[in-house]
């Protein structure tokens, strides 16, 4: 058995901190912390889910209004224990090159794309967390056959959870958190014979 390295052993009795990701140089890429425990993403990407993360990045950044930032891959620091790392989100936040995670109160959308590797998180532990967060909005991305099918939510106030707004196939078109029209199945092409 391989000894763990002395950088993955927590500073402290109740794990880590969201804070202390920022010191963390020696953690792997992707490094989120979820109830006070490091997740590493250590299973290799599908070229899907990478494409469908940079056209869902391009899209939305196109039509988000100005004040709105677009973002892939940087954390929303939840509270003292939790730093999950979204595929992507928009943000009502100045850009800040230095800027190494949102607030959920600066949060408006967070969109994960499901992989084999995150789908229990996403479906549910991430989808829980979030909305107790009060961010606004979720979406989940799944891959049914090569094309993309979003779950939209969006949060229930007094709840705090998320309610289901609608399973998107095709196209999706949304007026919050901003005005939003994705023709889905061209997000992802697939190749031609």
């Amino acid at each position: 058995m391989t000894a763990v390295p002395e950088w993955m052993r927590p500073p402290r009795p109740e794990g880590w901190y969201a804070d202390d990701l920022d010191r963390l140089t020696e953690a792997p890429r992707h490094t989120e912390l979820i109830d006070g425990a490091l997740v590493f993403m250590m299973s290799p990407q599908r070229v899907w889910h990478a494409r469908m993360v940079t056209a869902l990045v391009n899209s939305l950044t196109d039509q988000a209004p100005p004040g709105v930032e677009v973002d892939r891959e940087i954390t929303i620091r939840l509270d003292r224990w939790n730093r999950p790392e979204p595929d992507l989100l928009a943000a009502a936040a100045p850009y800040d090159p230095s800027r190494t995670f949102y607030t959920p109160e600066e949060t408006l959308l967070v969109v994960e794309v499901v992989s084999p590797e995150s789908a229990h998180r996403d479906r549910t532990v991430k989808l829980r967390k979030y909305a107790e967060a009060d961010i606004p909005h979720y979406w989940r991305v799944e891959d049914e056959d090569d094309l993309p099918v979003v779950h939209s939510y969006e949060l229930d106030g007094p709840t705090r959870s998320y309610a289901p707004t609608g399973i998107h196939r095709h196209e999706l078109r949304s007026s919050t958190p901003f005005p939003i029209e994705l023709e889905l199945d061209r997000l992802v092409p697939r190749r031609k014979g």
